[in-house]
């Protein structure tokens, strides 16, 4: 069972035997490469689809590539949707603040499972200094955890979305708005984002979140590529990683705080408008939808600024700026 956030964790004979259970379960597995996900109690299938406590499980990772939208549809592919968070277990938005979750291949390697004692620095449970290329020293793309970049320079974003519904079946892709964006993730396991001034979700049941990422980074030519300002410029090499597939998982969620009183406007689907951002979209935006059979949003072909396919992405190339979304 998991200790309230508020408690402070002591070695007792219970926690040893819980770290004594994930340094096996570790070494069963070995070296782990995968998929990652947003990880928090008032997540939907925090447990899979067992529908008992499984600290090991990573069934949410798995991407959504060519379905139809009834299954891509908030990872309904497997069920996911069918298993929501625990009674009172929320995603808390604080209003003009901000919120932090964990990004893992497993809920083994969060704060979720075994009191955190195998969570690391990267979604891998890994406490290395940075990460690299893959194993085989030949590709460029980060493999272990397969994060789908070169870089987190490259690393597509996240972005987190809301719908003021309390009823998942209600959310649309309209009423589903992006309201905060973080630059060059995924990347390392804790990942914070900032919150715009939203008003209150409908109490007690809250509202409906969604988070999302384009599982693609490509890269091609010779040329430099945009970064944060805070991240080096690279140079780009003639590779892609991986599949060019999505992510989307879900959250009851509520806004807290010193709240808003303007209702967030319907959502439009963002464009591509890198070569002249007078034409990207004004005010709230859709999330990503894309390489499904049914349901995109998001239509892309030819080559970016860099010399790379374009690959839909949570930053400016899309017209999303990073941090709270203000214009929703």
């Amino acid at each position: 069972m998991l200790l309230p956030r508020s408690q402070s964790w002591k070695p007792t004979h219970g926690a040893v035997w819980w770290a004594a259970i994930g340094t096996l379960w570790l070494a069963s597995v070995g070296s782990v490469s995968g998929h990652v996900a947003v990880w928090h109690p008032g997540m939907y299938c925090l447990n899979g689809t067992s529908g008992r406590d499984d600290p090991n499980t990573n069934q949410i990772v798995n991407p959504l590539f060519q379905l139809n939208e009834s299954d891509w549809w908030f990872h309904h592919v497997d069920k996911c949707d069918e298993f929501p968070p625990a009674p009172g277990d929320f995603l808390e938005l604080p209003a003009n603040g901000a919120f932090t979750v964990e990004l893992a291949v497993n809920r083994a390697f969060t704060t979720l499972s075994y009191n955190g004692m195998n969570a690391g620095i990267y979604p891998d449970g890994q406490n290395r200094i940075s990460l690299s290329q893959g194993r085989d020293g030949k590709s460029a793309c980060i493999s272990e955890p397969n994060i789908h970049t070169q870089s987190q320079s490259m690393a597509s974003g996240t972005a987190f979305a809301i719908s003021y519904t309390s009823d998942l079946t209600s959310v649309t892709k309209e009423n589903l708005v992006v309201f905060t964006v973080l630059y060059n993730t995924p990347w390392q396991r804790l990942a914070t984002y900032s919150v715009p001034n939203l008003p209150a979700c409908p109490e007690p049941e809250g509202c409906i979140c969604a988070v999302s990422s384009p599982g693609v980074g490509y890269l091609m030519g010779k040329k430099t590529l945009p970064t944060s300002p805070s991240l080096p410029r690279l140079t780009s090499s003639s590779t892609r990683c991986g599949e060019p597939n999505m992510y989307m998982e879900g959250f009851k969620c509520r806004v807290t705080g010193s709240t808003g009183n303007a209702s967030v406007s319907q959502g439009v689907p963002p464009v591509w408008c890198e070569d002249d951002p007078d034409q990207c979209v004004k005010g709230a935006k859709q999330m990503v939808y894309w390489n499904q059979l049914e349901g995109n949003n998001v239509f892309v072909s030819g080559v970016d600024n860099a010399g790379s396919p374009k690959a839909p992405s949570y930053n400016e190339k899309m017209g999303f700026k990073n941090g709270a979304q203000t214009c929703v």
